[in-house]
């Protein structure tokens, strides 16, 4: 795999089990070019390994006047100033490669686990952990697997020098056999340390980096209440912890740099001060200990090399460890095809290739959505709705091992997650109650995959968008005033959250999905836009499976049915008036009754009460 043919047409199944398991599982997948690295690394070190012997040749011609000799070192030298130019090249652009790779394949993982999980990645792992494992840990690991190769060959070049200067120099070099292995091991017990300081300086940024951005966010309201000094005390508070994190980590990390200098340092004198006894004593010539001393220089570079690999294992465990965290997350917690109590034989027999068309069901809440029609949902618990609406999509989280099994929700009696993701993602589109909108123009937010039979115009017009494009309009960037080339901010923070909620339910009127559940679409509009919402949003998804959810009276009541959920059971299903009429506790949700809660809960119709326990309820005329 080369550069210019990223990104993988399909990044594999990665080994979760485990940050070393991820991590011997990307070498395995870098194969050739981990032998590529190590086979330049080798040449590099072999030639870099080799430069002492040619100059102690030429020493030592010098020394004996041979001028046979020195023209052979001579020569040995320019050849082996090409090899390590090449060599060096060629192992910088392996490397790297592998870098780059690894960190790609990687991110293509994260990429589609976050395209999987939709909405509920965030509910079972935090936002800023997905943020650094895709940013700074993707870094961390890549950089391990660039470091691997070069350690195989400096690993292999050492041996191969050790065993030369034994041969070549018993004396010296059976001391430098000694010492060379006693200097790899010096460094390692300081690594655990410093890794842990390193981590907790991570954990501290993160935490002030997460309060800086819910500050911004929040400024509109600090200023309202007055509250930017506080925030700003608990920054500085935050910074200066992040600060003595960095200095306590930066402390570790310079110690151990002066070893990996001081020890490396004496082992020049002590060979150096053995080398000369030798020489004075005629048992070594000037030339040969010329040769060990490049020798022993050049053996410091692989030490590097070794000191290296152990701090980007250290640093690249934990970063795996977190990344196989993230990836090993499920779509939902079990596969589960459950038969819809009213199934026909023909939806049962529907096969799970492509969406099927039917009724929406989930058999856990006891909630159905007929085709075609609008259906509300009523929850007294917000949260309630909230791990609803994802249910019906499909985004409920996995479970815990040993976790009572939770059958899959039902479209056409065929379980949504027996689907292909792109046949679920296609059949059904959830847009929760806080939708983000993208940065980039009007046009680039309404370019989204869709069936083409809702234009945007339509679209935005349904979701009572005309004062959004005026005033997109008024900033327009050129004198067209065309609104679609209008920029829109990170986040939309340049819209009120009314106008921000109506592009962002445009954007899911677009699409035109088969079913399409809304999670309060309208909770951040005025009463008479949010009428004209729902007449529009009613008009435009005609003979299309809708499940709002919501308590308003005014979307309610242009529903074709309203089904009322209680502690996460569907207890009731009539129209909004019969409902309002005969049921007290959706009265009492609905007309915000407080008083009447606990009254309506007791005083239930036993018919009712025995309703929220079956699967299919009756509607209410």
């Amino acid at each position: 795999m080369q550069i210019r043919d990223l990104p993988y047409s399909d990044p594999g199944r990665p080994d979760t089990r485990s940050g070393p398991r991820l991590l011997l599982w990307l070498g395995r997948n870098q194969t050739a070019g981990q032998a590529k690295a190590l086979a330049w690394g080798v040449v590099h070190m072999a030639a870099v390994a080799a430069l002492p012997v040619a100059l102690g040749i030429a020493v030592q011609a010098v020394v004996d006047r041979s001028g046979a000799r020195l023209a052979l070192a001579g020569g040995l030298m320019v050849l082996l100033g090409v090899l390590i130019a090449l060599g060096d090249t060629m192992l910088h652009r392996a490397a790297i490669t592998n870098w780059i790779t690894a960190a790609a394949r990687l991110q293509q993982l994260l990429a589609r686990k976050t395209a999987e999980l939709g909405a509920t990645l965030t509910r079972q792992v935090a936002a800023g952990e997905v943020v650094a494992v895709s940013t700074g840990d993707v870094e961390k690991i890549g950089w391990f697997v660039e470091a691997l190769s070069r350690f195989a060959s400096a690993l292999f070049t050492t041996l191969a020098v050790c065993a030369a200067l034994v041969i070549y120099q018993p004396a010296l070099g059976g001391l430098i056999a000694l010492a060379v292995p006693a200097l790899v091991l010096a460094v390692l017990p300081l690594l655990p340390p410093a890794t842990k300081r390193a981590d907790e300086q991570r954990e501290k940024a993160g935490y002030a980096t997460e309060l800086a951005s819910d500050t911004v966010a929040g400024l509109r309201v600090l200023r309202g209440i007055g509250g930017e000094e506080l925030f700003l005390d608990r920054y500085r508070r935050a910074s200066q912890e992040v600060r003595r994190a960095a200095v306590r980590s930066a402390r570790m990390w310079a110690l151990i740099a002066a070893v990996q200098v001081l020890l490396p340092g004496l082992l020049l004198i002590a060979v150096v001060g053995y080398g000369v006894g030798l020489v004075e004593d005629g048992r070594v010539g000037v030339g040969e200990l010329v040769t060990v001393y490049g020798v022993v220089t050049f053996l410091l570079f692989p030490l590097r090399v070794f000191e290296e690999i152990a701090m980007a294992y250290s640093f690249s465990r934990p970063s795996a460890a977190r990344a196989a965290r993230v990836l090993s997350l499920a779509r939902t917690a079990h596969t589960a095809r459950t038969a819809r109590p009213d199934a026909g034989e023909e939806d049962a027999g529907e096969e799970p290739g492509s969406a099927p068309a039917g009724d929406l069901y989930d058999p856990e809440s006891g909630l159905s959505a007929p085709a075609g029609r609008l259906t509300a949902v009523v929850c007294g618990d917000p949260d309630v709705a909230g791990r609803l609406a994802d249910r019906l999509g499909g985004h409920a989280p996995a479970g815990s091992a040993g976790s009572e099994r939770a059958p899959s929700v039902l479209l056409g009696g065929v379980a949504l997650d027996d689907l292909p993701l792109e046949a679920a993602r296609t059949a059904v589109l959830v847009q929760d109650k806080d939708p983000v909108l993208l940065s980039g123009t009007l046009a680039e937010l309404l370019d989204v995959p869709a069936s083409g039979a809702v234009p945007a115009g339509a679209a935005l017009a349904a979701a009572q968008c005309d004062d959004v494009l005026t005033a997109l309009a008024q900033a327009s960037p050129d004198a067209s005033g065309d609104p679609m080339r209008t920029r829109i901010t990170e986040r939309g923070r340049s819209l009120s959250g009314g106008q921000r909620q109506r592009l962002a339910l445009a954007r899911s009127l677009v699409t035109d999905p088969q079913v399409l559940v809304l999670d309060e679409p309208t909770s951040a509009v005025d009463s008479h836009t949010e009428a004209r919402i729902a007449d529009g949003l009613r008009a435009l998804r005609q003979g299309r499976t809708t499940v709002v959810f919501s308590s308003s009276p005014l979307l309610l009541d242009r529903a074709d049915r309203v089904v009322f959920v209680q502690e996460g059971r569907a207890v009731a299903v009539g129209t909004h008036r019969g409902l309002l009429h005969d049921d007290p506790a959706y009265r009492a949700v609905v007309t915000r009754e407080t008083d009447a809660v606990p009254a309506a809960a007791g005083a239930r119709d036993p018919e009712l009460s025995e309703l929220g326990g079956s699967g299919q309820i009756e509607e209410s005329a």
